[in-house]
């Protein structure tokens, strides 16, 4: 599938037009009764419907942006996932320094007695610029920086403040701080992480801020997925949702629920969940920057679905989103933006090449999920183990699954979080 991907010359949305009906056998009549069950509204009659459908699928005509959505709808994923927008800007400079003013000047402006609405825009700019920087830099170097933000934050409350300053610098702590949890996290530092998001969650409540109190609840029910607490993951995504209802969190925290009914297995749950976040991320404006760490971008949710299928044992839709999420993951000078999506999207790839018996392929692709420098090992390894099992089960005593089970073993020790 691979190769005819490569070797396709058919705009992107064409090839996945085609390739997810295939993936659930459906003719293209099929394909057009399944449009029509999703429309809100009469459309016209099926010959003229399927000669559209014909037309997308070539590449030779593009759906307008009604056709797009109920086509996003039918596949179970959302607009801008399914029809990414070319050309867009992409956050590629450092964003403090378009904000016009050098580190050393923002410090000397924070020792000022007044604090300016200069000064907290600067402030602004610099945290969304880590939370931007969360993908792909070194953990020790963003957990670092990212302490020290904080300190220089919450220095900033013996200063005499305003009450809206007083509430804006205990958001911009509050994401910092969500920020640092999630670094301490991915080094598996435990204790830390949930002390630090607990701190996160009183910053939110303390300053009224919907979103961060979402994101530290949307943080516990990640830290009981990756330990195998899926009621607790379940539990906690509640919470959230509750916290911060319509916000782009709450799409994260119905996917948080969707992967941990996956993983208990129960199917109807995973299919409620996954359209809940749908809906609400298809009605959201699309986000000004979609590598903000603590923003739920369009393409994220190709990532969601490609963990609830393999575990469904969707191979075929399974396959089919792990390539979109790397795609959409990486530049076109093959520089991987999101490297961590990218390495479950690969062990993905191994599971099920793995199920197929294709056991040269599926510990390329698992090796090549574990040789990344940036990585959540929580994440990595919870997905990472669900391979290994597999190779176990299937390869008890081939020797290329005995070595991936070996360098697993050794991820999983305190020295692999190193």
């Amino acid at each position: 599938m691979r190769d005819e991907l490569e070797e396709d010359s058919r705009p992107a949305w064409a090839q996945r037009l085609r390739s997810e009906r295939t993936a659930r056998g459906w003719s293209q009549s099929d394909a057009v009764r399944a449009l029509r069950a999703h429309a809100a509204e009469p459309l016209p009659s099926d010959n003229t419907l399927l000669r559209n459908w014909k037309r997308w699928e070539a590449g030779s005509s593009e759906p307008d942006l009604f056709y797009k959505t109920l086509i996003a709808k039918t596949y179970g994923t959302v607009t801008a996932a399914f029809f990414p927008r070319q050309g867009g800007a992409h956050v590629e400079a450092d964003l403090l320094a378009d904000s016009g003013l050098e580190t050393l000047e923002i410090l000397s402006r924070i020792r000022a007695s007044d604090v300016s609405a200069a000064m907290l825009d600067a402030l602004h700019i610099t945290a969304d610029r880590l939370c931007c920087e969360y993908p792909y830099a070194p953990p020790y170097q963003l957990y670092v920086e990212g302490k020290a933000w904080l300190r220089r934050l919450t220095s900033l409350m013996d200063r005499r403040l305003t009450l809206a300053q007083h509430k804006e610098v205990l958001s911009l702590a509050g994401l910092v701080a969500l920020l640092v949890g999630c670094v301490e996290y991915d080094l598996g530092l435990r204790r830390e992480a949930e002390s630090t998001r607990k701190a996160a969650l009183a910053l939110g409540e303390e300053a009224g801020d919907a979103a961060v109190v979402g994101w530290a609840h949307e943080m516990r029910a990640w830290y009981a997925l990756t330990q195998s607490d899926y009621r607790g993951a379940l539990a906690a995504a509640e919470i959230g949702v509750a916290k911060a209802p319509g916000q782009s969190v709450a799409v994260q925290l119905a996917a948080q629920q969707a992967k941990a009914w996956a993983r208990i297995g129960d199917r109807r749950q995973v299919e409620t969940a996954l359209d809940r976040g749908r809906s609400l991320l298809e009605s959201l404006p699309y986000p000004e920057d979609t590598d903000h760490h603590f923003v739920v971008d369009p393409s994220k949710f190709d990532f969601y679905a490609m963990d609830c299928y393999r575990l469904a044992r969707e191979d075929q839709l399974a396959e089919i989103y792990a390539h979109e999420v790397i795609r959409s993951s990486t530049d076109p000078d093959g520089t991987e933006r999101k490297p961590m999506r990218n390495a479950e999207a690969r062990l993905t790839l191994g599971v099920v090449s793995a199920r197929r018996g294709e056991i040269e392929e599926a510990v390329a692709n698992g090796r090549q999920a574990l040789s990344g420098d940036r990585r959540s090992l929580p994440s990595l390894l919870m997905c990472s183990r669900e391979l290994g099992q597999l190779l176990q089960e299937q390869y008890p005593k081939h020797p290329e699954a005995l070595a991936f089970l070996d360098e697993l073993r050794v991820l999983s020790t305190p020295a692999g979080f190193r």
